[in-house]
């Protein structure tokens, strides 16, 4: 019998963390991702990603 559910990728994101933030903050990332057409998540990935790009 073959598994079922989606294949797996090379690159997978496996990790994960919980944020609390305030109420503020999260009405302004909701507007944002609305906006521009994106998940909340891939805000905050391409969000960290620039900050931790410009710490080295």
């Amino acid at each position: 019998m073959t598994r079922m559910g989606r294949p797996r990728k090379d690159n997978a994101k496996r990790e994960s963390i919980t944020i609390r933030m305030s109420e503020d903050t999260h009405k302004k990332l909701t507007e944002y991702a609305a906006r521009h057409n994106m998940s909340m998540t891939e805000v905050a990935l391409r969000s960290l990603e620039e900050f931790l790009s410009r710490q080295n």
